[in-house]
């Protein structure tokens, strides 16, 4: 499936059974709903489906479940630039997805008011990961470098910023604090992801994992207020907002 949406554009959907569906195409702003409403909400993707069989659209659960996996990643390149710049007061840590029956790693930051700084999913809790994620969350346009840096006693940590201070990734004077407390609001905002991946059970496969994680954190920054000139909890602003940035006609 294609990641632009058009003007008036269609998307047929196929039953159960991989046969087109019969009677009208699936609009695009039908598809986009339902790909908010999933990563928004805890919900499965058989409960999704049987919700807009009760607004008359018939769809199968796997047909939603390949628009999650097309426009998730695809919501995020196109949100990041609106985002509010976050502040110098990184909290960091890790929480438990399983994938295929084998527990991997979500690293989350978030700034001093919660605001999500970026999220990465490794198979490995290491000082190569730890790095990779700093490195990505730097490359964002809407974060800033580090003044604190505060961490668990994970040991990766402080070995991976020792390393990207001397490589000059990292500004020198960013201040590591191994301090437990003052990481309790990233701690709780890891509530938000294991609420959205309760329903599923676990993922089938890494790849799928990321592009449906990156859905759930792209949607909770805006549902946080992160985007510009949409309010968190402006769910109608948030529709439109997403719908202009498919090129959608309303």
């Amino acid at each position: 499936m294609a990641a632009k949406l058009g003007h008036g554009k269609r998307a047929a959907g196929k039953s159960s059974g991989g046969s087109e569906l019969q009677g009208p195409a699936v609009t695009a702003e039908v598809i986009l709903w339902a790909v908010r409403w999933y990563l928004m909400f805890p919900i499965s993707y058989r409960d999704l489906e049987l919700m807009l069989q009760d607004r008359g659209v018939n769809i199968a659960h796997t047909t939603i479940f390949r628009w999650i996996q097309a426009y998730a990643p695809e919501l995020e390149k196109r949100i990041r630039p609106h985002l509010y710049p976050s502040d110098g007061s990184w909290r960091v840590d890790e929480t438990y997805v399983k994938v295929k029956g084998r527990w991997t790693y979500l690293y989350r930051a978030v700034d001093s008011r919660g605001q999500t700084i970026d999220f990465m999913l490794s198979a490995r809790r290491d000082t190569a990961a730890a790095k990779r994620f700093f490195g990505k969350a730097l490359g964002q346009p809407h974060t800033v470098n580090s003044r604190t840096v505060t961490v668990d006693k994970n040991p990766a940590y402080p070995r991976a910023v020792a390393e990207m201070k001397a490589g000059g990734e990292l500004w020198r004077r960013s201040r590591l604090r191994q301090i437990k407390y003052l990481n309790n609001i990233v701690e709780q905002d890891h509530r938000r992801i294991k609420r959205l991946t309760r329903p599923e059970l676990g993922f089938g496969s890494f790849w799928t994992a990321r592009r449906t994680l990156t859905g759930y954190e792209v949607m909770a920054m805006m549902r946080k207020g992160q985007v510009r000139r949409v309010g968190g909890r402006d769910i109608r602003a948030q529709a439109t907002f997403v719908v202009e940035l498919f090129d959608v006609a309303a």
